[in-house]
């Protein structure tokens, strides 16, 4: 990506005349070193200094046929920066260890890794060579047409056919592994490759949810339920071959979460 980086706060017609390269690269400098930052402090600083740089990367979209997109979303992505609350559902997260992969077989799912205890000194030491969590949500995901609404008066311009991402949750993996073993992206993608194959080969089992483990930084029941009932909303408000600015909503009543992707695989 370009060299040129844009200084904060966003000037509009220095957005409006930069190249593409360029403001990919800057944001991905801005958000550099942010992502472990207070999910408050990182909600104020996308609305406040990034939604310009947002906005003006959603106008430079050149595949908004969600159809089209589906090529280019098959891979394994890191979530550079995100404001979505689910990525830090548990405490301790390692953020070099996350992933989302996405196939062209209408499944997708968030991948990370977690150690207990990571802030304590003695913990950390025990959890990095001894214990680990990996957790997977896995979804699927379908392009839908939403018919317009009938309008108020015959005056009343005809609005055109909206097509939508329909997610929907499919299950949750959850795994306690001993051992120091990386969990990188080809581990991952094994994992997601083999929650795939046996969902679609046993679903009812694919269904049933995990039992948390006492003494455990796991996904609780109630937790599950939360995730399971949910009705995720997702935009790409742009991407390309190596890069997504994604926005989500687990919720129509629930603040817009961003999220800055790059290609690993």
């Amino acid at each position: 990506m370009g060299s040129i980086l844009l200084a904060t706060p966003f000037d509009p017609a220095a957005l409006a005349e930069a190249e593409t390269t360029t403001l990919k690269s800057s944001l991905l400098k801005h958000v550099e070193g942010r992502d472990a930052d207070l999910m408050a402090k990182k909600v104020r600083f996308a609305n406040e200094t990034l939604m310009p740089l947002f906005n003006e990367l959603e106008k430079r979209n050149s595949t908004p046929d969600l159809k089209q997109q589906i090529p280019l979303l098959k891979g394994i992505w890191f979530p550079a920066w995100s404001t979505n609350p689910f990525q830090d559902i548990i405490p301790g997260r390692v953020r070099h260890e996350s992933y989302q992969i996405f196939d062209d077989n209408g499944y997708y799912a968030n991948l990370a890794r977690y150690k207990p205890g990571q802030k304590a000194p003695i913990l950390n030491w025990l959890s990095r060579w001894l214990l680990s969590y990996d957790l997977m949500i896995m979804q699927s995901y379908a392009v839908q047409v939403q018919a317009p609404a009938e309008p108020d008066s015959p005056s009343t311009p005809q609005q055109t056919d909206q097509a939508y991402w329909h997610i929907q949750n499919v299950c949750i993996q959850q795994v306690l592994r001993f051992g120091s073993r990386t969990f990188n992206a080809e581990a991952a993608q094994i994992w997601f490759n083999q929650a795939v194959s046996n969902y679609q080969k046993d679903i009812e089992a694919q269904q049933q949810v995990s039992i948390p483990t006492q003494g455990f930084n796991r996904v609780t029941a109630k937790q599950y339920q939360q995730i399971s009932k949910a009705s995720p909303r997702l935009d790409n408000l742009y991407i390309d071959q190596d890069f997504r600015l994604v926005k989500t909503q687990r919720e129509k009543s629930q603040r817009p979460s961003y999220t800055v992707a790059i290609r690993l695989t």
